[in-house]
């Protein structure tokens, strides 16, 4: 934050009290089919007819409406036959279901999973453990167990994961140059969408997704087309199954979810399947050394507390769990985005 003289600081208290109907009102729009009504019309429509296309009252849609216009989400345009409502390019792009980079179902997952447990959050930081049981009335002890408690729960998290590569993938994949690896592992790779951006953009490589027998299953019949040969996959759970022998191994936001000591165990087995001069590649938001931000990354790694067995870290610690395995030659790359990079080699 700024100094006193920059910042009015009342306001901006009021501000991040109100954060979270910030965040509910682009939910709320998205559930309701807003933007994909508006982009699917062609056309600027009235709140009147949004509201009978919708199913919602008049006064409730003009209000969601007028604070989308707020958030930049929706333009509007007054005529004499009333207020005139269409999608930004923002919208257009990131919210509407059928964009190739929609991030609907991530919304979706954070509105009607993330939220549930966020409410919690006073008592994880008390306890210092995830929330499932007071959420969900699950277990705690197996946070994917929890999160995969039903198949309508799984298919929510698989496809929210699948529309954060959309955007964020290649940005990790391209920040070394990973085409020197013929033969990928990629750890948890839940519904193939990392997967795919490394295969467009290194075609010579093949993937494999290693992830738990359902999680395969539903990658195979929903996200992995299959003429898509270069992609094959792998069913177990790679903490209490064998990982076989490829030359590199993606990560990508596996360590978050759990302890220094299970991510130790997790990268010692890495290492040991690793083929000589092969690799390991993390993906992770990484936090500033002094722990001081990215904000992005300090909120995801309250979410880790309320959701998982886990937290986010800084580079240097990630850097050491990587030698205490046994990898060397570390690399790191901030991509300036969401998510980051870091590089092990054997």
């Amino acid at each position: 934050m700024g100094s006193p003289e920059d910042l009015d600081y009342p306001q901006v208290i009021l501000q991040y009290s109100s954060g979270f109907l910030v965040s509910k009102v682009m939910f709320t729009a998205c559930e309701l089919g807003v933007f994909d009504l508006l982009l699917e019309s062609g056309e600027p429509l009235t709140s009147d007819a949004m509201a009978a296309r919708l199913g919602t009252s008049t006064m409730g849609m003009e209000r969601l409406l007028d604070a989308c216009v707020g958030l930049k989400l929706l333009a509007v345009e007054l005529t004499q036959g009333g207020a005139l409502y269409r999608n930004t390019d923002i919208s257009n792009i990131y919210l509407t279901k059928s964009s190739p980079k929609s991030q609907y179902h991530i919304m979706m997952y954070y509105s009607n999973t993330v939220y549930s447990c966020w409410r919690y959050l006073a008592d994880a930081v008390r306890e210092g453990r995830n929330q499932y049981e007071r959420a969900f009335g699950v277990s705690s002890e197996d946070p994917f167990g929890a999160m995969y408690r039903s198949e309508e729960e799984m298919l929510k998290f698989i496809a929210g994961q699948n529309s954060v590569w959309s955007i964020c993938g290649r940005d990790v994949l391209a920040a070394f140059d990973l085409s020197i690896f013929m033969q990928i592992y990629d750890l948890g790779g839940c519904g193939g969408a990392l997967a795919q951006e490394c295969v467009s953009l290194y075609p010579k490589s093949t993937v494999t997704i290693y992830d738990l027998p359902k999680v395969v299953q539903v990658a195979k019949e929903r996200f992995i087309p299959p003429e898509e040969h270069r992609i094959t996959f792998h069913e177990g759970d790679f903490f209490n199954d064998s990982i076989p022998e490829a030359e590199l191994y993606i990560l990508s936001k596996i360590l978050h979810d759990w302890d220094d000591d299970k991510c130790g165990q997790l990268l010692s087995k890495v290492y040991k399947a690793c083929k000589p001069g092969g690799g390991v590649l993390l993906v992770e938001s990484l936090l500033n050394e002094d722990k001081s931000g990215p904000l992005e990354t300090q909120l995801y790694s309250m979410n880790m507390l309320v959701q998982t067995k886990g937290k986010e870290r800084t580079a240097v610690e990630y850097s050491r769990l990587l030698e205490a395995a046994g990898f060397g030659d570390i690399q790191v790359k901030k991509t300036g985005k969401l998510y980051d990079a870091v590089l092990g080699r054997k």
